[in-house]
């Protein structure tokens, strides 16, 4: 027998609520890990109560409606009379939420729920690691939508003229590397192609097929493709995001990254905030999205756990204007024992926090799989001052857009 939903006071935004007296069923769920029941006004999820096992018996942080949900919905018809909806969801869903109770749930796979978000000792892990990795934050179809339209991407590309020219004088060598640097630290704002070494001949032709020539692919995909923007401003990053008690986020860059197989190359130890600097320091966050499976053998990532408390050891900075390169370093990056590292394969949909401060690489790719990610940078813009003399600076065509919408 059911029991009854009663007009409870919560001491939390969800007190506004107003809760009807309706039969609902008793708990049958089993706590799971990393769920977080989104509010209807989405408050910080790190705020108490707001994290809640699914066996809660009146989570103050779930709405349920006894609407009926559309057949085209995709929800069996089992649990069409109950359903835990989140505000997205039922905006999506054109659903009005005039009746809410806060019962245990009645089934523990609610499609309307957030799962693979970290728990409060995974929080504790990565203040401790400067790293941390969510299996199956995205589904396998978030992840082939990025693929096809990354693949749509390139077929269209327009390769650089300085990529495509033969050169055969110093001057015209100096020329080409200005080329390259100019489309490099143009990029912020713009969708732009970086290639890997070796894929075309003097004349500028492809010496393999052209979607295997491409290294990644940057730096503004978050702005201005609708695919990968709708990845990182979803609801489930933005309310990570929240988790980790980010204020005013602000994206920063992204980059779509191939790590191709057989020459897919190396990236050296470093930390980003040597390139993405804020005072202070602690203020940027890197989201590394596995797009395929990160494996030792086609290139995963590794870190050095704790290794951002230290610091920064070197810092990369805009020359002045006209200079070749374009860019200089600040100090130098130190020698690091190889035994510190510890890598971390995930499989196709992962999501890994990255420190700004933590120090990372990943290895020549040699086998016969590409390693596809998706990566972007967050900034706590509040009480935060960027770089000016970062080679990635906010334009008046593109500032660096909210992450919360």
């Amino acid at each position: 027998m059911g029991r009854q939903a009663e007009q409870l006071d919560f001491d939390s935004p969800a007190e506004a609520f107003s809760v009807s007296m309706v039969e609902v069923p008793p708990p049958v769920c089993e706590p799971r890990d990393s769920v977080i029941c989104l509010p209807l006004t989405q408050p910080n999820p790190s705020e108490p109560g707001a994290r809640a096992a699914l066996t809660a018996p009146r989570c103050p942080w779930m709405a349920w409606t006894k609407q009926q949900l559309p057949e085209e919905a995709g929800v069996p018809q089992s649990h069409r009379e109950w359903r835990c909806l989140d505000w997205d969801s039922a905006q999506l869903l054109g659903l009005t939420l005039s009746e809410h109770s806060f019962p245990a749930p009645e089934a523990a796979q609610c499609p309307w729920r957030l799962h693979g978000l970290p728990e409060p000792s995974q929080l504790q892990k990565f203040q401790q690691d400067g790293f941390l990795v969510l299996e199956g934050f995205l589904s396998a179809e978030e992840c082939v939508a990025m693929q096809q339209r990354i693949g749509e991407i390139v077929a269209e590309m327009d390769v650089p003229l300085h990529c495509r020219t033969e050169f055969s004088t110093q001057e015209e060598e100096q020329l080409r590397a200005q080329g390259s640097t100019d489309y490099f630290l143009s990029s912020g704002d713009k969708i732009r192609f970086f290639f890997e070494k070796g894929v075309f001949d003097k004349k500028g032709n492809f010496l393999v097929p052209p979607e295997k020539s491409v290294n990644k692919i940057g730096h503004a995909l978050h702005a201005h493709d609708p695919v990968f923007k709708s990845i990182t401003h979803s609801p489930k990053v933005q309310t990570l995001a929240r988790s980790l008690g980010l204020q005013m986020p602000v994206v920063v860059q992204s980059m779509y990254i191939f790590k191709q197989p057989h020459f897919g190359g190396e990236v050296s130890p470093h930390q980003d905030a040597s390139f993405l600097y804020t005072e202070p320091l602690g203020r940027v966050l890197g989201v590394w999205i596995a797009v395929e499976d990160a494996t030792l053998e086609n290139g995963c990532l590794w870190f050095i756990p704790g290794s951002h408390t230290s610091g920064v050891s070197r810092r990369m900075v805009r020359a002045p204007v006209g200079s070749v390169p374009g860019t200089s370093f600040l100090g130098s990056e130190p020698a690091r024992d190889n035994s510190l590292f510890v890598p971390t394969p995930v499989q196709r949909g992962a999501l890994v926090l990255i420190h700004g401060e933590v120090v990372h690489k990943s290895k020549l790719n040699l086998s016969d799989h590409s390693r596809q990610a998706y990566t972007f940078h967050l900034m706590e813009a509040s009480g935060t001052t960027w770089s000016p003399e970062n080679w990635l600076q906010p334009t008046a065509e593109l500032p660096f857009p909210p992450l919360y919408t």
